[in-house]
């Protein structure tokens, strides 16, 4: 039984050291690194109690870490834990419950306890979000995506029948798979397989039009990863791509990523389009996907620490930011061209009004313009809306 204090202990250490200034999944493996006595199954119990202690995000601010970790143990998963059986066992005997149940146990314990209160900014809400269900999908973690890419349908399916892995086909280029799946240690990443959230996924409808041109330019003008570009180049290899980035070290990553992607022809470009006269592309575009920077707020289950630590005063610098950037790159858009708009955020400034500034401000017109909600699904909420320029502008 000691051994679960230990765990626990350590655990308290933990949230008390670490500040949210990187992402805490590389945190822990440093921490980890550094103690190389605690086996994997110690590591995952610690980490299990951090993760939960982070997934309560604003409930039950004032009370102690141990406090706090139990009880998001507790609300978070669904099968008997060892530890909790050990150090709550009631509440460890009612983990299978339904949540509202485990919500209802929880506030008898503790009446402070708000389930509303894990994610504070419903205010700033996109509309459509049901805030309940947003909070709720905090308490679990995302499945893992998996995009199959064009003509590896069969190989694909294939490999998992094989493995005994549970999985769920949702489209015909659509894979759900348990979060902890070791992915390279079962396909190519990139040549048969890119993992990319199901809204992600979901954003490649937008693209292109019923009538593109035969080979449209297409300028992901925040190309982060690259998962856009690969995926627009999956829907028509023959788009003349050029990708863009403030990040040299971005830029390198995707160089190799699309050499395994089998992306060879395009241009690259080191630019920061949130300044004064920033360096453009010296092509128009047919289509600019415009992948902003963003809050994030809509993957915050993936990493309930960024909820933890946000400071709601960012949004509007994220806007700012946002706004610059779509002002910069609409001044490469072609007539009748589109821009697609994708945050992975769910909140409003980010969102809908980014899109009004460029409708009022640049004279695009918005042709769609949607949450894509994933709480409902295990998956990413985002949003994306679909804006052209104009054939002809009238004043």
């Amino acid at each position: 039984m000691s051994r679960f204090y230990t765990y626990l202990n350590t655990a308290v250490k933990i949230v008390h050291q670490y500040a949210g200034d990187i992402p805490l999944s590389s945190w822990l493996k440093d921490f980890y690194r550094q103690r190389k006595q605690m086996g994997s199954k110690d590591r995952k119990q610690v980490s299990e109690l951090v993760y939960s202690y982070y997934r309560l995000g604003n409930s039950l601010p004032a009370y102690p870490a141990e406090d706090r970790m139990l009880a998001g143990l507790f609300l978070c998963q669904q099968t008997p834990r060892e530890l909790l059986h050990y150090l709550k066992r009631e509440w460890d005997e009612a983990i299978g419950l339904p949540l509202a149940e485990k919500q209802t146990l929880l506030k008898q314990k503790h009446p402070e306890f708000r389930p509303a209160t894990i994610f504070p900014y419903q205010q700033e809400l996109s509309a459509g979000i049901d805030p309940e269900l947003f909070n709720q999908s905090f308490l679990y973690q995302p499945d893992l995506f998996l995009r199959i890419r064009p003509g590896h349908e069969k190989a694909v399916l294939t490999k998992l029948q094989g493995t005994g892995i549970s999985y769920q086909h949702l489209n015909p280029a659509c894979i759900a798979l348990p979060n902890t799946t070791k992915i390279d240690q079962l396909f190519e990443p990139d040549q048969e397989v890119v993992i990319q959230d199901y809204n992600s996924q979901q954003t490649g409808q937008f693209f292109f039009g019923a009538h593109p041109p035969p080979s449209p330019v297409v300028w992901d003008c925040c190309a982060a990863s690259g998962g856009k570009s690969i995926m627009a180049f999956d829907a028509n290899p023959s788009i003349r791509l050029t990708v863009s980035d403030i990040r040299p070290s971005i830029l390198h990553n995707l160089r190799q990523r699309f050499e395994r992607a089998g992306i060879l022809n395009y241009g690259s470009l080191l630019t920061d389009l949130s300044i004064p006269h920033p360096h453009l592309p010296s092509a128009e575009a047919d289509l600019i996907i415009a992948d902003a920077p963003c809050s994030g707020s809509g993957t915050w289950a993936r990493t309930p620490e960024q909820l933890y630590f946000f400071q709601p005063e960012k949004i509007l610098a994220y806007q700012e930011l946002q706004k610059k950037i779509v002002h910069a790159a609409a001044k490469k858009l072609k007539k009748g061209g589109r821009m697609v708009y994708i945050t992975c955020s769910v909140f409003r400034k980010e969102n809908e009004e980014v899109v009004a500034y460029m409708q009022e401000q640049l004279g695009l017109q918005v042709e769609t313009a949607l949450v894509l909600k994933g709480y409902d699904m295990r998956a990413d909420s985002m949003f994306a809306a679909v804006l052209s320029e104009p054939w002809f502008k009238t004043d």
